[in-house]
């Protein structure tokens, strides 16, 4: 706690309008100071100390983010299939950034399958 006691002060403040001094003072009990800060908000200043840019990402936004990464490969594979046998290989789409992953890290890294994208000719295989 004392790591993080100038963001849970101002957290405190902030949101519940309770002074940490209060603690302190003896007029805010061990207990309430517990439950205030568990249910903290998850965009709350000691929530991203503690978890950093990964405290202002919901479930919603990993799930978009996944989303749209799919949606990207789909019209990677459908532009790779469907392209000329003589043009040039197309990029392999870039992943949404997300918290705590490396800003290169593919599909496959982030999932732990193989990694490197599909070839064309794995592709065709697949769609015949």
């Amino acid at each position: 706690m004392e790591e993080h006691a100038e963001a849970l002060e101002a957290d405190l403040l902030r949101h519940y309008g309770v002074d940490l001094l209060d603690w302190h003072r003896g007029q805010l009990s061990s207990r309430r100071l517990s439950v205030l800060v568990q249910h903290l908000p998850r965009g709350s200043a000691t929530a991203r100390e503690l978890h950093g840019e990964a405290a202002d990402w919901s479930v919603t936004d990993y799930l978009l983010a996944s989303v749209v990464d799919q949606l990207a490969e789909a019209n990677w594979m459908f532009a790779t299939v469907n392209r000329d046998e003589d043009s040039e290989a197309l990029e392999y789409p870039e992943a949404v950034p997300r918290p705590g992953t490396e800003p290169d890290a593919g599909p496959a890294e982030r999932t732990g399958a193989r990694s490197g994208a599909p070839t064309a000719e794995e592709l065709t295989r697949f769609f015949l």
